[in-house]
């Protein structure tokens, strides 16, 4: 059975954050929470009462945001999460003191605070959560994990990249502070090898049928490689925006709108920027240690 993402209207827009009701072995379980900002609407839309495991794909505030919130109000819930995670699920702060730096006085509209997580109920994930195959999909966070069921669904959160269904354009979404160019290329290769039937994006919809999934995982592996080499190249924050832009445009058209709000330019263009500059800096560090002395 196809799952259907639960729109969670992020700032009352559709088709920006979703999260997915799962039927586990385990018992009913929700993949992803969105941001504090949404806990009311994910209240309305999903029976929390019912829902044993909280799978997180990771920790950034649109996918995690409400966690604290969920288990404060349903402490029976568990939450499962990377191990690079976990810690920052139990203490916000370092994580709330990072989303400032980028979203800024926007932060509180955006996404709200995270509520702290109590540790008992945080479960660092091995190779299974709620009886799902996980597995760690690092490259967008190094936190990232991903889930996949038994019907071969593979429950992806921004490993595989952000697409608005029913568009076509893949967004290798790729904000600071540790995007990781060489291990998102083996998160695809590790994806594909897995043969997913379909993948549940966060942003936003499910891709069906593996063929269309291997032709997705190209077209965000291609653009992420475009991208990054834009930036590596010299290109400056707006050149980088406008060139991104219209690529999505060729792409979407009047639909390339929709993928401003699920994953804002400026972001990768940061993070890209943030990346090459911090491998030179490893690079020229490395070279330095390595100059013999006379």
């Amino acid at each position: 059975m196809t799952p259907a993402p639960i729109d969670l209207r992020h700032l009352g827009v559709e088709r920006v954050i979703g999260v997915y009701r799962i039927e586990t072995p385990d018992g009913p379980a929700l993949f992803d929470c969105g941001p504090a900002t949404c806990y009311d609407e994910l209240q309305r839309q999903v029976d929390l009462n019912e829902i044993k495991h909280l799978l997180l794909s990771h920790i950034h505030l649109d996918h995690a945001g409400a966690a604290g919130h969920v288990v404060r109000d349903h402490p029976h819930i568990a939450v499962h999460v990377h191990a690079v995670g976990a810690p920052h699920l139990v203490d916000p702060s370092r994580l709330i003191s990072s989303a400032r730096r980028l979203y800024g006085d926007t932060l509180d509209t955006l996404y709200g605070e995270p509520l702290p997580v109590p540790s008992q109920n945080v479960h660092v994930l091995e190779q299974e959560a709620a009886r799902l195959r996980a597995f760690a999909t690092p490259g967008h966070a190094s936190h990232h994990a991903s889930y996949m069921d038994g019907e071969g669904t593979l429950y992806a959160g921004d490993a595989t990249g952000v697409r608005i269904l029913p568009g076509e354009f893949v967004v290798p979404h790729a904000p600071p502070p540790d995007i990781d160019l060489e291990a998102w290329e083996r998160t695809f290769e590790q994806v594909l090898l897995h043969q997913p039937a379909r993948l549940a994006l966060i942003h936003f919809g499910v891709v069906e049928g593996t063929e269309e999934v291997a032709e997705h995982i190209e077209r965000a592996r291609n653009t992420l490689r475009a991208w990054a080499e834009r930036v590596r190249d010299g290109l400056t924050h707006d050149e980088f925006v406008v060139a991104a832009e219209t690529d999505i445009e060729a792409s979407e058209g009047e639909r390339a709108s929709r993928y401003a709000n699920a994953a804002p330019l400026t972001q990768s263009y940061l993070g890209l920027e943030r990346y090459w500059r911090k491998r030179r800096e490893r690079e020229a560090a490395a070279s330095g240690s390595a100059t013999p002395r006379v």
